[in-house]
């Protein structure tokens, strides 16, 4: 008897229910595939996924990360090379990065690369250099350190973690030189590493050619 009631009340509760007594779908995180939990993981997906571009700058009609140090994004002011000087670029990256016109094509190229963080970076640090007021240079580590060391930042460059920690410890008391370690690090690894590549790219190719071309019409 106990056996009987127990199946018509499985049967009972198969059955279908009435459109105005309707039970609500089963939810939240199980693997069943209904309207509502698909509809509340696509939405969850979604959330992340703009959260994550707004983040990267990456969100539809904003602009990219750009960094706190305004003054260096900015195309440096120089006159046009001579071929001569950009010829002894070749043999010499510490002449080309003398250069205020070698450091704007090297820049040019390195943002082919996706790497225009490592000498912008770089140039930072040359600027920290020549500051002299104590409030500003705090200023000016604080956002060298948000723009390019900070693991968050999307402009984060590459450095060991010996160099970090003393950064860490820099920080406490901020000093003109106290990234010193780091830039020249980050001067290291573009000479090594993307000067090379520069120096085949199309972007150098490009402007010796047009500049040999100038001289032998002059």
């Amino acid at each position: 008897m106990r056996k009987r009631q127990q199946s018509q009340n499985e049967e009972t509760s198969a059955a279908p229910q009435p459109p105005g007594n309707q039970r609500p779908n089963t939810c939240c995180f199980c693997w069943c595939c209904c309207c509502s939990c698909s509809w509340y993981v696509m939405q969850y997906i979604w959330y992340h996924i703009q959260y994550r571009n707004e983040e990267r700058g990456e969100h539809a009609g904003r602009p990219t990360h750009t960094t706190k140090m305004e003054n260096i994004q900015v195309e440096e002011e120089c006159q046009n090379p001579t071929a001569e000087e950009i010829l002894s670029w070749t043999h010499n990256f510490d002449k080309m990065m003398k250069s205020p016109a070698g450091r704007n094509l090297f820049r040019e190229f390195l943002r082919t690369e996706y790497s225009e963080e490592n000498l912008l970076f770089w140039l930072a640090c040359e600027d920290l250099k020549n500051e002299q007021n104590k409030k500003a240079i705090e200023e000016k580590a604080r956002n060298i350190y948000e723009d390019y060391i900070s693991i968050l930042s999307p402009k984060e460059v590459s450095l060991d973690s010996r160099v970090r920690e003393v950064i860490n410890r820099n920080l406490l008391d901020p000093t003109p030189h106290m990234y010193e370690d780091a830039q020249l690090q980050i001067y290291t690894l573009m000479h090594r590493d993307s000067f090379p590549r520069f120096l085949n790219s199309q972007v150098y190719k490009a402007l010796l050619e047009s500049t040999e071309e100038s001289t032998t019409e002059s």
